[in-house]
């Protein structure tokens, strides 16, 4: 088995690395973003020629939710174009695809846990290609994993840990949104699901849904960075309409993950015992 993974440089490709070297597993290949462009076929397909994966990991991805509203074409290249553009080289050659989703696919107006097969409803520009890109490789590709994450964070990139520890740090106060509730997802979690998945050789394809168990505001979420940090700042929780952004959020997008685990026996850890390694990883670095 060799496993490619594009989008190598973000945070869930630079996880992956962390957790392949920490596990002594050799056959994974990084490519940079020239080489592993998902815009250009050709590229991809040389690759592809060059590497003969058996497995893809796909973590490229437009991110940027607000900024998209106003940039749909790219967005929409990257993560519609882009994950058909995998799904076509994936098929071509033979590979089993792992795609990266989300919760924003998720209109997130009901409180109840979000399943697989529940209807997908986007309220923003980013969820809505991120939905096109999940049903061109469904119907591109039979031999696919599409992992749905949410709320994304590591000791790596940019996300809203390190964006609170740095807050923190500078500030005394920071009011924080509290009716908008999900699961964090340490991205290291998801990068050894991802890799359980490959390893267990298991042929059972489809949608699955992975993130931290529990669920929280990011008004908690905050407050447990500073409190596990010891970090000494005021938190005022606020409503989402107190601090408006160019793309609307799912109010509520727990997802029930239990077709992940009775499927690959894989056991989830809960969101605040994840949250004190990352953390303790940063204090490390």
């Amino acid at each position: 088995m060799k496993t490619l993974v594009l989008g190598a440089s973000g945070q869930l490709g630079q996880c992956l690395k962390a957790v392949a070297e920490k596990r002594n597993i050799t056959n994974l290949e990084f490519p940079d973003e020239t080489a592993g462009n998902i815009l250009d076929v050709e590229k991809l397909k040389t690759l592809f020629a060059e590497l003969q994966p058996t497995h893809v990991i796909n973590c490229a991805a437009y991110t940027a939710v607000d900024k998209a509203e106003d940039d749909v074409d790219l967005c929409r290249l990257i993560n519609k174009q882009g994950a058909l553009n995998v799904a076509q080289v994936c098929k071509e050659f033979g590979a089993t695809l792992i795609h990266v989703s989300t919760d924003f696919i998720f209109e997130g107006n009901v409180v109840e846990l979000l399943k697989e097969d529940d209807v997908a409803e986007p309220i923003s520009i980013y969820g809505l290609t991120k939905l096109e890109g999940e049903i061109d490789i469904i119907n591109q590709l039979p031999e696919h994993y599409i992992l749905r994450t949410s709320w994304l964070y590591s000791e790596y990139a940019n996300n809203f840990v390190k964006t609170m520890l740095k807050l923190g740090a500078e500030r005394d106060e920071l009011s924080i949104i509290a009716d908008q509730i999900g699961s964090p997802t340490y991205a290291i979690d998801l990068a050894a699901a991802i890799l359980d998945i490959i390893i267990s050789e298991q042929k059972d394809y489809g949608v699955y849904h992975f993130s931290n168990e529990g669920s929280i505001s990011w008004f908690d979420f905050a407050k447990a960075i500073f409190e596990i940090s010891n970090t000494e700042v005021k938190v005022n929780p606020i409503p989402t309409s107190a601090y408006p952004t160019r793309a609307r959020r799912p109010k509520f997008s727990v997802m029930d993950k239990t077709k992940i685990k009775n499927t690959f026996g894989i056991e989830i850890p809960y969101w605040r015992d994840s949250l004190v390694n990352c953390i303790k990883q940063l204090s490390k670095n």
